[in-house]
């Protein structure tokens, strides 16, 4: 257990010091050293990158992690990675053949709503291939238990080498187009370096002997490649439909506006890495008891802090988007709507956690592909006629009708819900603190006036939070601070 927090720990200090890099990348950088349609651009080509991702994987990261350790023996083992290195090829070699020989049909298609994007469609292919291979090599050192370094690889090191490469375009040092290319080029070199540590944890020995269970871990593999599919899907197929109907600065506004709407949702991944376990162990224990228990403190936990985060945005959403071009402005409808879609996120606590490590996981998977074909048939009505904002409700609806599903299909299975009478009197604090401080506004420089109103937030709702005992949990943290 003890190698377990100690990872968690150092991997929630590396995920929130990623995202802080990122931010300065995507709401200051991006916005000032190049232009919105080049923004756009590099938004589209990662977008759809990551979409394709699982697909060029065949679920492979997944697989590795679930299987490996059923195999006993050292030349079993060795046979089991030859193949998971070797699975992913069955679907990346085809589908470069297609992208080579139907290149023009495929780079008109993607273009037809903005030109630029046809020379560089070939890059979402190169992309998406070092994005499936890292996350094989991520999967393959945490089977051996390592799992910071490729959380640091994950999170941190690809927004470094880019905050980078966007100072050096600043300079005059690189194009516009050398930026591109220097972008997909270091999630290769990612990929590489990635490689090179699983390697140096286990160096692969390519031997092909008949695996046992091999109809499991194909069927296992084909299934994780319909639920990363889906959820990948969810997450991003919005940025590549605006790029399909809108001009690509609009996806420039709308990248930089989920950003600041993804920040709420950490704390999740935070704690998902502490739950985790702890669900799938009391799920195998039968312990119902301490489940409902993680369940309602995982919930009002995560609903305090990201409440807190999401009002820090929205409260101060006018001053921060003083900081950057005023075109990027228009993305603040968004926060609003993808933030609330987070906030309900994290009300659910620890319920992925529960349907996943549970024997309901093949259901949630349907309602997951339902929810998929929903949310592309929501942006084809939507963004035509609402542009950046017809994108986030299509989006929040989707998120909202996705947690509903689970929030009602864990109660009935399990018989279990995650509110208490303190989740209504956050709900109670969240509305009466936005609306108190949004309109708000002092006349000082925008960085000083958003120092001035986090802090009182931060008294007003800490305060509040200890006050009226809304969680155990912080409740004793706030005591060892005052202490």
């Amino acid at each position: 257990m003890g190698i377990i927090v100690n990872q968690s720990i150092k991997n929630t200090i590396v995920t929130y010091f990623g995202f802080g890099i990122g931010a300065i990348n995507v709401i200051f950088l991006y916005t000032q050293f190049i232009s919105e349609e080049y923004f756009g651009l590099i938004t589209f080509i990662l977008s759809t990158a990551s979409i394709l991702m699982p697909f060029m994987a065949f679920g492979v990261h997944n697989t590795i992690v679930k299987f490996y350790s059923s195999f006993k023996t050292r030349q079993s083992q060795n046979s089991f990675l030859s193949l998971m290195l070797l699975l992913p090829l069955i679907v990346i070699i085809p589908l470069g053949l297609l992208t080579h020989f139907a290149y023009d049909l495929i780079a008109n298609w993607l273009s037809k709503e903005n030109v630029i994007i046809k020379d560089y469609t070939w890059l979402i292919y190169i992309s998406a291939a070092a994005f499936a291979y890292f996350e094989v090599f991520y999967a393959w050192s945490k089977v051996q238990l390592q799992s910071v370094f490729g959380n640091f690889m994950s999170e941190v090191f690809h927004r470094f080498i880019t905050t980078l490469l966007l100072l050096s375009h600043y300079f005059g040092y690189l194009t516009v187009d050398n930026l591109i290319y220097g972008i997909v080029i270091t999630y290769i070199v990612r990929a590489f370096i990635m490689k090179l540590y699983a390697f140096s944890l286990r160096m692969p020995v390519f031997k092909l002997t008949k695996i046992t269970n091999l109809s499991s871990i194909l069927k296992y593999s084909a299934l994780i490649i319909i639920a990363g599919s889906v959820a990948n899907i969810i997450l991003e197929i919005d940025k590549f439909m605006l790029g399909q109907f809108e001009a690509l600065n609009n996806v420039a506004y709308y990248g930089v506006a989920i950003y600041i709407a993804t920040v709420i949702g950490v704390p999740a991944r935070a704690m998902h890495q502490i739950t985790n376990p702890l669900t799938a162990q009391f799920l195998n224990e039968r312990n119902k008891q301490e489940l409902k228990t993680l369940y309602q403190k995982s919930s009002i936990n995560l609903f305090i802090i990201s409440g807190f985060i999401f009002l820090c945005i929205i409260i101060n959403i006018n001053k921060l988007y003083l900081l950057i071009p005023e075109n990027y402005s228009e993305g603040f409808l968004v926060v609003l709507v993808i933030g609330l879609a987070k906030l309900s996120d994290n009300l659910l606590g620890n319920n992925n956690a529960i349907l996943f490590n549970s024997d309901y996981y093949r259901v949630v998977l349907v309602f997951g592909i339902l929810l998929a074909i929903l949310t592309v048939v929501l942006n084809l009505l939507f963004i035509p006629k609402f542009g950046i904002n017809g994108a986030a409700y299509a989006s929040c609806i989707t998120i909202f009708i996705y947690n509903a599903i689970k929030l009602s299909f864990v109660y009935n299975k399990f018989k279990i819900q995650p509110f208490t009478v303190s989740t209504l009197k956050t709900a109670l604090l969240i509305l009466v603190c936005g609306l108190g401080l949004y309109f708000w506004e002092f006349d000082f420089y925008p960085i000083i006036s958003i120092l001035f109103k986090t802090i009182i937030l931060a008294l007003v709702y800490g305060l509040s939070v200890y006050k009226f005992n809304l969680s155990l949990d912080i409740s004793k943290i706030l005591n060892r601070f005052i202490s």
